[in-house]
C-alpha cells in the first residue's frame, strides 16, 4: 500500500489553490489535493469535498470513484447542458454580443451619420463583433471601441458647441428683429414666443404646436396682405371712376350748356306753336338724356364705393382672425389655458391693478400627484385626457375673473385677483373635492387624479417669479406631507 504521510499532509493545507499547484509535480498528491479544494465549499459540494478527502485518506478508491462520479452527474454534467442550453450561458453570451454588434453597428453608425468616417468605424466595429470567436484576443477590439468612444465625445462637445452658438445667433438675431417692430404688432407675439421657447428646453409637442401656430399666422399675414392689396386696387379703381365720371359729366354738362343756348335762340326766333313745341320737345329730350347719364355715373360710382368697402371689411375681418392666431402664441395647446407668456402678461396687468386699487392678488401652484406613473400606465393619451380634465375641473371651480396658466408639462398656475390667502386656499380646495369626487374616466376606465398645490399672496413690489417660488415652495411642502393636499405660504 501506498503511505500515507503525503496524502495526510494534503489533507490538512489551509489553502486548496495552493496544495493543487504543489500536486503538480506528483499525481499521488493531486486527487487530495483537489479533495481539499473542494472540502472547502458550501452545502452539498461542500460535503462530497469531505467524503472524498476521508476516502484518500483511507485509501478507499470504490468510494473515491463513487463520489467523483456523483460529482461528475449531478454537477458536471448539468453545468455543460445549460451552457448549450437555449437560454444558458453561452446563449445569453452571444445574445449580448449581438446586442452589443447592433449597437454599434446599426444605431450608433446610425447617429453618426453626419460623421462618416466615424460612422463607417462603428458599422466596422459591429462587423468584427459579429464575426469575433471565443478564444480570439478582443484586445485589438477593445482599442477600436474605446477609440470611437473618444470621438464620438469629442464631436458631440463640438456639437453641442456650435448648436449653442448658432441658437444665441438665432435669439439674437430674433431680439434686433424685436426692437423693431412696432408696438402691438402681431409679429412681437409671434417673436417673443420662439424667443421664450429657445430660452427654455422645449419638447416635441411644445415645437410642434409652436410651429403649428406660427405657420397659421403666416398664413393669415398672407391673406390680409392680399386684402389690403384688393382694397387698394378697389379705391384706385372707384377714383379712376370717379374722375372719368366726372370728365363725362362736365362734357354732357357742356354740350347740354351749348345745345340750351341754340334751343334758346331757336326759341326766340320762332315763328308758331308749332315750332315751339318741337323746340320743347328737343329740350326735353337733352334733359332726360342729361339725367340718364348723371344717373348712370351715379350708379357706378356706388358699386366702386360698395366694392371698396367690402374690401374693407374683409380687411377688418383677416386682422381679427390674425389677432385671434396671435393669441394662440400665450396659449397652451393642448388644454387651452394660458402659457408662460400669458401668465407673464396678465400678472403685469393685474399686478398693477392690485396695487392702484390695494387689494390682494392670490397666485397658486398645482401639479398632478403621480403624473409620471399615470403616463406609464395608461400612456401618453391617458396622461393629456388628465390634464384636461384637472383644467375642466379648474375651470368650474374658479371665480369669474380668476386665470390658469399651464406653468409646466404637469404643473399649473392660478391667478386669483383680489382673494385673501385664506380665500385662495378655500377655493383651491373645493377644486381638489370635485375632483376626488369626479374621477377621470379614460377609454372605459376610472383613473383618480390628484394634485397638491401651494398658495401665496402678493407682498407690495413683488415680482411673478419670486411669487410663483414662495407658493411653489409650499406646494412641495404638500407633497411632502402626503400629497392631494393644499398648503399656504405665510
Amino acid at each position: 500500500m501506498p503511505a500515507r504521510g503525503p496524502i495526510a499532509a494534503t489533507a490538512v493545507s489551509t489553502d486548496p489553490a495552493a496544495s493543487l499547484a504543489a500536486a503538480a509535480s506528483d499525481p499521488r498528491l493531486l486527487l487530495p489535493a483537489f479533495a481539499e479544494g473542494l472540502a472547502a465549499l458550501p452545502g452539498e459540494l461542500g460535503d462530497l469535498g469531505r467524503r472524498l478527502r476521508s476516502a484518500t485518506a483511507a485509501e478507499d478508491w470504490t468510494t473515491c470513484a463513487r463520489v467523483l462520479r456523483q460529482f461528475l452527474e449531478k454537477y458536471l454534467r448539468g453545468f455543460a447542458e445549460s451552457l448549450d442550453a437555449p437560454g444558458g450561458a453561452a446563449a445569453e453570451s452571444e445574445q449580448l454580443r449581438e446586442l452589443l454588434r447592433q449597437a454599434l453597428g446599426v444605431a450608433l453608425a446610425s447617429l453618426l451619420d453626419p460623421l462618416p468616417a466615424l460612422a463607417d468605424e462603428s458599422a466596422a466595429l459591429g462587423e468584427a463583433l459579429r464575426q469575433w470567436r471565443p478564444g480570439t484576443d478582443l484586445a485589438p477590439l477593445a482599442r477600436r471601441v474605446r477609440e470611437l468612444c473618444h470621438q464620438v465625445g469629442v464631436h458631440a462637445g463640438e456639437t453641442a458647441e456650435r448648436q449653442v452658438l448658432l441658437l444665441s445667433l438665432f435669439d439674437l438675431l430674433l431680439e434686433n428683429l424685436f426692437e423693431l417692430l412696432e408696438d402691438g404688432s402681431w409679429l412681437q407675439g409671434q417673436v417673443a414666443g420662439v424667443r421664450e421657447l429657445l430660452a427654455g428646453t422645449p419638447d416635441r409637442c411644445a415645437l410642434e404646436a409652436t410651429r403649428q401656430g406660427l405657420r397659421e399666422l403666416v398664413y393669415q399675414q398672407g391673406l390680409l396682405r392680399q386684402g389690403i392689396a384688393e382694397s387698394k386696387d378697389a379705391m384706385r379703381g372707384m377714383m379712376v371712376a370717379f374722375v372719368e365720371r366726372l370728365d363725362g359729366m362736365a362734357d354732357s354738362t357742356g354740350q347740354f350748356q351749348g345745345r340750351m343756348e341754340a334751343h334758346l335762340e331757336a326759341v326766340r326766333g320762332a315763328r308758331s306753336i308749332a315750332e315751339l313745341g318741337r323746340r320743347l320737345d328737343e329740350v326735353l329730350e337733352d334733359a332726360a338724356q342729361l339725367q340718364r347719364h348723371a344717373q348712370r355715373a351715379r350708379d357706378e360710382l356706388l358699386a366702386a364705393r360698395e366694392e371698396v368697402e367690402a374690401a374693407e371689411a374683409r380687411v377688418r375681418a383677416l386682422e381679427a382672425q390674425l389677432r385671434e392666431a396671435g393669441d394662440l402664441v400665450r396659449s397652451d395647446p393642448l388644454t387651452g389655458v394660458l402659457n408662460r407668456r400669458g401668465l407673464e402678461e396678465l400678472y403685469g396687468v393685474e399686478a398693477a391693478r392690485a396695487e392702484r386699487e390695494a387689494r390682494p392678488l392670490a397666485l397658486a401652484v398645482v401639479d398632478l400627484d403621480g403624473f409620471r406613473d399615470l403616463n406609464a400606465t395608461h400612456g401618453h393619451a391617458g396622461g393629456d385626457a388628465a390634464l384636461r380634465h384637472v383644467v375642466q375641473m379648474l375651470r368650474e371651480g374658479l371665480r369669474p375673473g380668476d386665470a390658469i396658466a399651464r406653468h409646466g408639462g404637469e404643473e399649473f398656475v392660478l391667478l386669483l385677483p383680489g382673494a385673501t390667502l385664506e380665500d385662495a386656499t378655500a377655493i383651491v380646495r373645493r377644486v381638489q373635492h370635485a375632483l376626488a369626487a369626479r374621477p377621470l374616466r379614460h377609454e372605459g376606465r376610472r383613473i383618480p387624479v390628484t394634485f397638491s398645490a401651494g398658495v401665496a399672496v402678493r407682498q407690495l413690489g413683488e415680482e411673478r417669479e419670486h411669487l410663483i417660488r414662495r407658493a411653489d415652495r409650499a406646494m412641495y411642502q404638500a407633497k411632502r406631507a402626503g400629497r392631494d393636499r393644499v398648503l399656504a405660504a405665510h
